[in-house]
């Protein structure tokens, strides 16, 4: 079972655990269009890797992100990172899903909407 966060939970998350890093799972049309997380401020690194249409995923993650560091996954809102968690959970990662995602969802805000810092780059 994948351990699940929301993004109003995360900054009490990192400070509890600030070896954790970000993964965004999105398009890098969603980055460039929806915006990034920046997570500078938080403390933490932050990983750009998309899932869609990758059959090199997971070889992404490994030669980026060390199986030591708390994995918190996002994707818009939920769904995508799900699938991610469960692939890098598989592999040795401890994986949380953000179930809000970056844009949130019908039960939360997601990242961007509960005021987590964030950048659009045009």
């Amino acid at each position: 079972m994948i351990k699940q966060i929301k993004s109003s939970d995360i900054k009490k998350f990192i400070e509890d655990n600030p070896s954790s890093v970000l993964l965004d799972v999105r398009t890098e049309d969603e980055w460039n269009t929806i915006g990034k997380p920046d997570t500078k401020d938080l403390g933490i690194k932050s990983f750009f890797i998309t899932i869609s249409q990758d059959p090199s995923f997971v070889e992404k993650v490994k030669q980026n992100i060390n199986k030591k560091n708390p994995v918190l996954i996002m994707c818009a809102a939920g769904g995508r990172s799900i699938i991610a968690a469960n692939l890098l959970t598989n592999e040795g990662y401890n994986t949380l899903n953000i179930s809000d995602g970056f844009s949130g969802n019908d039960q939360d805000p997601g990242w961007k909407n509960v005021g987590l810092p964030s950048v659009i780059n045009h």
